[in-house]
This record gives structure tokens, sequence and C-alpha cells, in this order.
């Protein structure tokens, strides 16, 4: 999404590319992968922080339990990591957008209700 000055924003319900790196640990992700952008343009914007949800090609996931299986333009599969919610600073990790631009509403929805088994918000 531009913004007021047309600079590119993330939006919520979009796909981006976003560096991973610094990875801590075994079990997070490294390297650049996509991400599901969770938080709205405006709050990505003013605060240069955007909150997603980790998208991999491994097919390790197919199996876990929170992990949504999308499958994108071209039958191409992807694993959205409910278990993984991620906060960024988008700019400062090199966000751009992916060519799958955003999930429909439904991939978008079940995704977020993968989240909300993990959190139980009410």
């Amino acid at each position: 999404m531009p913004s007021a000055t047309g600079a590119w924003v993330p939006d919520r319900g979009d796909v981006i590319w976003i560096q991973f790196n610094p990875q801590t640990g075994r079990k997070e992700m490294k390297d650049e992968h996509p991400m599901l952008v969770l938080t709205t343009a405006l709050f990505n914007q003013k605060t240069g922080l955007v909150i997603g949800l980790p998208m991999t090609h491994a097919e390790s996931n197919s199996t876990n339990p929170f992990a949504i299986k999308y499958v994108g333009p071209k039958n191409e599969v992807s694993y959205i990591l409910t278990h993984q919610p991620k906060s960024f600073d988008w700019i400062e990790r090199g966000a751009r957008p992916h060519n799958w631009k955003r999930l429909s509403a439904k991939a978008f929805s079940e995704a977020c209700e993968g989240l909300n088994l993990i959190l139980a918000l009410p």
C-alpha cells in the first residue's frame, strides 16, 4: 500500500519478503522469508514495525499442527507458522512486496484463527 508520500507500506493481509536474521537458537527461522502481515498499514507506517507470521516452503511443516497450509499461485505450497509471530522493523530489515501480494480473506482468517488457538484471546 502506498503511504501519503507515495512510498510503499505493508498492510494487513499482505505477503512480504523480510529478513529474519539475526536468528537465535535452532527453532527460529533465518535468512529472508515471506511473512503474512497481521498489522494495519497505519500501524506499520506510524511505528516502523510490522507484526506478522513467517511463511515457509519447508515440507517438514506438513505435520506441524500450528502450520496452516496455503496453496499460492501456480500451486506453490507454503506453510504459515502461527506459532512464531514476529515483530520486526520492516524498514531496517528491507521488507518488500512478495509476488503473491495478498492472501485471500479466507486464508488470512484461517491464519488468524490458528494464532488465536495458541493465544486464546477473548
